[in-house]
């Protein structure tokens, strides 16, 4: 428990020295998430988003790629190794390429080897929505955003301590965000 206080704290310390008052403000301390809680949401349901965007399927076709409609909007999956988003490694924050609701810091960005961009934790609870998604052997999880439905990817547990989660996004699926 101790390891997980201190790496809540510097996580904040590292967000109010990169985006300022504004945006440390308006995150909240959390709880780390840890695979059990993943199943938990994804069984028992999610925490309710700040608010949602609903659009018709035309519109979201007219505002993103066919790669990103196919991956976002029809749960595809981008190649692996496809986007140099996987060795970007920079301050920022990262949001839904869809609906622009912030996802992740970058402070929870790591190569994790497999090809597409990963994470240890979501910036706050209720960006992502979880959901079944296979048979239980695959120790997989789907990861969709919580504002727009959108699929993201998957969260697995095999990730790096203290969560122990990979929060595997397909590169597509987000945007980069720099503090202007």
């Amino acid at each position: 428990m101790r390891t997980e206080s201190v790496c809540l704290l510097m996580r904040a310390v590292q967000c109010y020295r990169r985006f300022g008052s504004e945006t440390f403000g308006s995150l909240k301390m959390q709880k780390m998430l840890k695979w059990p809680d993943v199943l938990k949401l994804a069984k028992d349901g999610n925490p309710a988003p700040d608010h949602k965007v609903v659009k018709t399927d035309a519109e979201w076709r007219q505002q993103l790629s066919e790669e990103e409609y196919r991956v976002t909007r029809r749960a595809g999956t981008e190649r692996a190794f496809s986007s140099d988003m996987c060795s970007l490694f920079e301050a920022g924050i990262y949001s839904c390429v869809c609906c622009a609701t912030i996802l992740f810091d970058a402070t929870e960005k790591y190569e994790s080897g497999t090809g597409w961009p990963s994470f240890t934790q979501p910036i706050k609870e209720n960006v992502i929505a979880y959901h079944f998604d296979g048979p239980a052997f695959l120790k997989r999880i789907e990861t969709v955003c919580n504002t727009c439905e959108a699929h993201l990817g998957h969260v697995f547990p095999d990730g790096p301590e203290p969560s122990g989660l990979r929060y595997c996004m397909n590169a597509v699926a987000l945007k980069k965000v720099t503090k202007t």
